[in-house]
């Protein structure tokens, strides 16, 4: 499975964006996919993952109430629906999936990840 976002970008705050991770070579049926972003010279912070099994989804304190994480099988597609953006919120943004029923918000239990999108909040 290879893994491919879109979707980053320039917005300006209270702007929205939705990134998409795309599925190549498999589906994400049975698999945990997770979203993660990154700034230079910070660690790596988990956003949001999803359960492929049972649907079920854990956000980052920061963005919860704002940022919404589902997966369209017919897409073979996650996506994660940005809203209120903040200029903190900006960073790569990373997908990773690996083959479990159980998703967790720990960088270390995925072992697929896409390359990046770049998502900037700047007025």
């Amino acid at each position: 499975v290879q893994l491919v976002e879109s979707g980053g970008g320039l917005v300006q705050p209270g702007g929205s964006l939705r990134l998409s991770c795309a599925a190549s070579g498999s589906t994400f049926n049975g698999y945990a996919i997770g979203w993660f972003r990154q700034v230079p010279g910070k660690d790596r912070e988990a956003v949001s993952c999803i359960s492929s099994s049972d649907g079920s989804t854990t956000y980052a304190n920061s963005v919860k109430g704002r940022f919404t994480i589902s997966l369209d099988n017919a897409k073979n597609t996650v996506f994660l629906q940005m809203n209120s953006l903040k200029p903190e919120d900006t960073a790569v943004y990373s997908c990773a999936a690996t083959a479990s029923r159980l998703a967790t918000m720990w960088s270390g239990w995925y072992d697929l990840w896409g390359q990046g999108t770049q998502v900037t909040v700047s007025s």
